[in-house]
């Protein structure tokens, strides 16, 4: 990835969070990193907390 955005995918739903976009529902704007996403955040599909989520390469 030569943008340097990573994507994160939830262990239990398979939620893909994409540092590129973001997910502006969730008030996560294009280009925030998951570094700066609080640890306390959790899916927003199956609550999933922050922690059970893997870098994955699509």
């Amino acid at each position: 990835m030569s943008d340097g955005f990573k994507t994160w995918q939830c262990r239990t739903c398979g939620y893909i969070y994409d540092e590129k976009e973001g997910d502006p529902n969730e008030g996560l704007a294009p280009g925030t990193r998951w570094s700066d996403i609080p640890a306390d955040w959790i899916c927003p599909l199956c609550g999933t907390p922050k922690s059970d989520f893997d870098m994955v390469e699509i």
